[in-house]
């Protein structure tokens, strides 16, 4: 596409001047138009796609967290989405120890302002909708978008319900036919030109940055599933052992608690079914703890570059200070992505059960949200009431 061809008439004056670079523009917005193609034909009825959308708006979660202020670690958004307490330094003042809270009770807010809003919210959508529809027809949608984006935030509002209402755009504009989340998020960073010239083709970039992660994500989704899937074949269909890898691969981390609540199980048969899943190399484990341990699916957690398993005595050894060892760091090479499963791959697994357990795995998120708003409103955040289950039993965090 030839970029002066790009800013036509109507996108100049919707610009106020001619951009300083047309080709850069064209060249952000064909490469964020082609990225969210590709996406989009990937989840084209895939039987992982609710999966992947639990997965990314996680992670569109933390990403707009932390440009917006409130960084959460992985390991405190996946211990707060678990309903644990988190265990702070005691050493901690009073003020730092509600920040940490504030910060994962921001992602959650996040986390609903783009899954289900409460009245009030979806009021603030619906005009960061109406913004979004006053764009001319003429411009393309990622221009239309950014530009209402853009006007939005000058005028003073918030960003969650402009964020919302992208996300709903994308589908009425038939960029996505899934409420894919993408928000160019990292346009809005602190160090980001504000200058049109400079800030649009960041926000495209940043929509092209997200819509490859999400690609990589989902190929990794498929391949994780498959594999353990086949770690487990033979197994009977009513086997609970199928569900548990189903839920491992849909959460980024899961607990004994949270698996036993959605399969109707004991906790410690859930604990047995992970410990099995465990040894057979299928899931890892990345707490630091005995207790309240949480589990992911091989190669698939975010969290097994960040988090240990516990320390657990060698049974072998004899008493004695252990040796001094000392390891070096060695870089390791960035994986190469994974290639798409085939249609006849895909076809060998059943998928009838995972829209519900997929339910089960929002309501996880709501239950947490409620908990910590609850924990966090009108008194010391340290503090903890008798009423606040599913908060209150162990903290996770060393």
């Amino acid at each position: 596409m030839d970029g002066d061809a790009l800013i036509d008439a109507p996108l100049g004056r919707m610009l106020r001047t001619e951009p300083a670079d047309p080709m850069a523009l064209a060249g952000a917005l064909a490469g964020a138009a082609a990225a969210i193609a590709r996406l989009d034909q990937a989840l084209a009825s895939h039987p992982l796609a609710q999966a992947f959308l639990y997965r990314t708006r996680l992670e569109s979660v933390r990403r707009q967290a932390a440009v917006d202020g409130q960084l959460i670690d992985p390991w405190h958004l996946a211990a707060t989405i678990e309903g644990l307490r988190l265990r702070m330094d005691p050493y901690l003042r009073i003020i730092d120890r509600g920040a940490i809270l504030d910060r994962a009770r921001a992602a959650l807010t996040l986390h609903q302002w783009i899954v289900e809003p409460d009245f009030d919210q979806e009021g603030e959508v619906q005009r960061a909708e109406a913004m979004l529809a006053m764009q001319p027809a003429s411009l393309p949608p990622l221009i239309a978008a950014a530009q209402g984006f853009r006007e939005w935030v000058e005028s003073g509002e918030t960003r969650p319900a402009m964020r919302s209402a992208m996300i709903r755009f994308w589908r009425k504009r038939h960029l996505f036919r899934l409420p894919v989340p993408l928000t160019g998020a990292a346009a809005l960073g602190s160090q980001q030109n504000w200058e049109l010239d400079e800030w649009l083709p960041a926000f495209l970039r940043a929509i092209e940055r997200e819509a490859a992660d999400g690609l990589d994500l989902l190929f990794s989704m498929e391949r994780a599933w498959f594999e353990a899937r086949h770690s487990i074949a033979g197994r009977r269909k009513d086997s609970h052992v199928t569900a548990a890898v189903d839920l491992l691969a849909a959460a980024p981390v899961l607990s004994a608690t949270t698996l036993a609540r959605i399969l109707g199980v004991a906790v410690k048969n859930a604990i047995r079914l992970l410990d099995e899943l465990l040894a057979a190399g299928t899931a890892i484990e990345v707490t630091h703890r005995s207790k309240r341990r949480l589990f992911g699916l091989q190669g698939l957690t975010p969290l097994q570059q960040v988090v240990h398993p516990p320390y657990r005595p060698d049974p072998t050894r004899g008493p004695g200070r252990p040796r001094h060892e000392i390891e070096e760091d060695v870089p390791e090479a960035a994986p190469s992505p994974l290639p798409p499963l085939t249609p006849i791959e895909r076809r060998a697994f059943d998928y009838t059960a995972l829209e519900e357990a997929m339910a089960h795995l929002d309501a996880v998120v709501r239950q947490s949200r409620r908990a910590l708003s609850t924990l966090t409103a009108g008194r010391d955040p340290t503090e903890q009431s008798p009423g606040e289950a599913g908060l209150e039993r162990n903290a996770i965090i060393d």
